[in-house]
């Protein structure tokens, strides 16, 4: 466990449930842990046990992707862990593959409402529509933009442009919307909608007051930093400035609220990773800027400056999103300057008069 983790509290200390089953970690409320095949190796989906039109059972919260071994561990959960009672609602909090994948699945299987905000169930279901080869042809050429040049690496983003799709095959026909202030009643409680924005297009957090939960999807994160992308869709985004104003929002909860994140374990210090995140962004940022100030760079050119660690070509993809956050928040801040070279690249210079 490193310094920041330590200034947590993990009410559970290091138990996980096992492949299968659940635990309860709070009243009415069941943590489930399901496998992924990334370097991210886990999503915790949760459930709420519920009532809708007198008729008891629960709620899940986040689904993972869609594959033949997250089907199997849902049935293996449905034999064991429902005591007899069926799926209400599918709530999603946001349009990520882990999170929403088999929405399209639960949904139809119980004969139940997929729940998300309208921004993240309409950008998904564009992924799952568009043109695979225009998607790759997209993203290739942003990532060039960026400084990523070597053509081995181009040639697999172009190949790359059904990824969503493979892990979200589709989606159900319909939706219920929740946005920021939406209050769902969920096991005679209720749930608040906390929008955040700069890793979702409008990731929805929910708060049950009355029993001091949080479940922050990837807003907040225990052990990791949540990643802050810009997106060739987007590709003058401040995502980074988003993020931060976003999880800001949190501070008005108590501070010895359970937070219950995607990824990790529940923990409480709330407000103390909150200051963690910003420090940690603080300080990406002041050596993105002293890199920049060295020489022009790219958002190739500062991965190292950001990740220490070698990266996959897979890890790679989020990473030059990350850098390009990084040097957007510099660029709106008017602490860099953006130059686009004879080569077709985005180079960010350390302006003559910005803040140290």
């Amino acid at each position: 466990m490193n310094l920041q983790e330590a200034q947590l509290h993990y009410p559970l200390a290091n138990t996980l449930p096992p492949s299968g089953t659940r635990i309860e970690v709070a009243p009415g409320v069941k943590w489930i842990r399901m496998a992924l095949p990334f370097a991210l190796d886990h999503i915790n989906v949760w459930l709420l046990r519920d009532e809708i039109d007198w008729v008891a059972g629960w709620s899940i919260v986040d689904c993972c992707i869609d594959a033949p071994e997250s089907r199997a561990q849902w049935d293996l959960l449905f034999e064991r862990e429902l005591e007899g009672l069926p799926v209400l609602r599918v709530i999603v909090t946001h349009m990520h593959p882990d999170h929403i994948g088999l929405a399209h699945w639960l949904c139809a299987r119980w004969q139940v409402s997929l729940w998300i905000s309208g921004t993240d169930y309409h950008v998904a279901r564009n992924l799952c529509a568009e043109d695979t080869a225009l998607s790759g042809d997209m993203s290739a050429d942003f990532m060039q933009t960026h400084g990523w040049s070597n053509p081995d690496d181009i040639a697999r983003i172009h190949l790359r442009g059904g990824f969503y799709r493979s892990l979200v095959p589709q989606l159900p026909a319909t939706f219920r919307r929740m946005q920021d202030g939406t209050l769902v009643r969920i096991g005679g409680r209720d749930w608040r909608c906390i929008s955040g924005f700069g890793h979702a297009p409008e990731h929805l957090a929910l708060y049950c007051a009355t029993s001091k939960v949080l479940i922050s999807g990837d807003m907040v994160l225990p052990r990791i930093s949540t990643n802050v992308s810009v997106y060739p869709q987007e590709p003058e985004a401040d995502a980074l400035a988003l993020f931060l104003m976003s999880i800001d929002k949190f501070r008005a909860l108590p501070a010895d609220t359970l937070v219950l994140p995607s990824h990790g374990k529940p923990f409480s210090g709330l407000h103390t990773r909150i200051d963690q995140l910003q420090a940690h962004h603080a300080d990406r940022l002041s050596e993105v800027q002293a890199a920049c100030s060295a020489a022009p760079c790219s958002a190739f050119d500062v991965l190292p400056v950001l990740f220490k660690r070698t990266l996959d070509f897979h890890q790679t993809t989020f990473a030059m999103g990350e850098a390009i956050a990084h040097l957007h928040w510099l660029w709106f801040a008017q602490r860099v300057q953006r130059t686009r070279h004879p080569d077709g690249v985005y180079r960010f210079t350390t302006r003559a008069d910005a803040p140290v």
